[in-house]
């Protein structure tokens, strides 16, 4: 854990905001809505440290991280995953980035803003045509990026897309598993670096490539710091059985999550809802990252199995959106002040009010993770125009 954590961070420190959402049910015989019977409310102000332990009662809630509130245009998951891997760049004299992801990538606009603000240059990938109006994170990434939009076709070989363009900016490509190796293991970055008799680069370019999600190894540290900074005695303590809820989109998140729960050995379970891949797909990526980041930091191998992947409530192609999801959204805002999007976050959220609800009589506590990218939204409202 101390050789993981003694690092430099994008963050200043891990902190984040916790509310308690209450779930109730109503008695009247009014309109259902979204929810059926069910309604919420926010306790943004909630007792936290000894009193989760000690609070027992009869109503249905659970704890929300509000890490959708980390900064305006950076936030959730994406700022988690960022944490750890933007200095990574920095110390190891990267210039340029290269990313790729759909069209409302929040990742690519959170690559494009965070380089932006370091004087680094982010190259985006973006998978199809470019839409007739920007909005959202598409918006975003053309305001602080340069993006590229790339036929489906090309875009199905996201490695040899992403290492072709990056070899196009000139100077030296390394991908990020090479740099944490090289910072881990103190050895020098293989690099197409011509020196001159000085010692001096004839380019200084350095490009660095991000997966798509930034699905590294070097994004898990940023989630295992959050995890240390909410097991906290005066937030949930290292001894208070907790569901952790997470939507999973490369599952990256959820697996940073688990391992930092093993490290702690916190009585915590993590549970991803499946959003864009089938339990193989996510279960296999759990085992390359743990297996990576082993290796990366030296570490005994770890057991996979860190996280409990299940299927979506409502199951569909990943990127849909069903009839009654936007007012589901529009329900949450408006009783409780917190806004989810129908592709990611609401996911997680229907699984938090249902198992809110199943553990009310003294069992472990649920807690969702709010993953941000609810500037998707704008994207949403032009595609799906009769849901809103």
């Amino acid at each position: 854990m101390r050789k993981m954590l003694n690092r430099r961070w994008t963050l200043m420190n891990p902190d984040t905001k916790v509310h308690q959402i209450k779930v109730s049910s109503m008695q009247t015989q009014q309109h259902f809505g979204p929810f059926g019977k069910v309604t919420f409310s926010n306790n943004s102000n909630p007792l936290l440290g000894e009193n989760v332990r000690k609070w027992h009662n009869d109503e249905s809630s659970f704890y929300i991280v509000r890490d959708d509130l980390l900064h305006p245009l950076v936030n959730g998951n994406k700022a988690r995953k960022l944490d750890a891997l933007l200095p990574l760049v920095e110390d190891h004299s990267g210039t340029d980035m290269v990313t790729c992801g759909g069209c409302q990538s929040a990742h690519a606009a959170a690559v494009a803003v965070s380089c932006a603000e370091r004087g680094l240059k982010a190259h985006l990938l973006l998978r199809g045509e470019q839409p007739q109006i920007l909005t959202g994170y598409n918006l975003i990434s053309v305001l602080y990026g340069n993006v590229t939009y790339v036929p489906r076709s090309i875009y199905a070989n996201r490695e040899e897309m992403l290492s072709s363009h990056a070899n196009s900016i000139g100077g030296c490509v390394v991908r990020l598993n090479d740099l944490l190796n090289a910072s881990t293991n103190h050895n020098s970055v293989k690099s197409n670096f011509l020196d001159t008799d000085d010692g001096q680069s004839l380019n200084s370019r350095k490009t660095v490539i991000v997966n798509e999600g930034a699905g590294d190894a070097i994004a898990l540290p940023g989630l295992i710091r959050l995890v240390q900074y909410l097991s906290q005695d005066h937030i949930f303590g290292k001894d208070q059985p907790l569901k952790i809820i997470v939507d999973a989109g490369t599952g990256t998140t959820a697996v940073g999550l688990g391992i930092g729960a093993l490290c702690l050995g916190l009585p915590w379970e993590v549970t991803a809802v499946m959003l864009a891949d089938t339990i193989e797909g996510y279960k296999k990526k759990e085992e390359s990252l743990i297996s990576e980041l082993c290796l990366s930091f030296n570490l005994p191998m770890m057991h996979n199995g860190l996280v409990n992947w299940v299927e979506r409530q409502h199951p569909r192609k990943f990127g849909n959106v069903l009839k009654g999801e936007i007012e589901a959204c529009q329900q949450i805002a408006q009783e409780t002040g917190v806004l989810v999007d129908p592709i990611y976050t609401l996911a997680g959220w229907e699984l938090a009010s249902q198992l809110s609800q199943q553990e009310r009589k003294g069992g472990a506590k649920v807690v969702m993770i709010h993953t941000g990218g609810t500037l998707g939204m704008f994207g949403l409202a032009q595609r799906y125009k009769s849901y809103f």
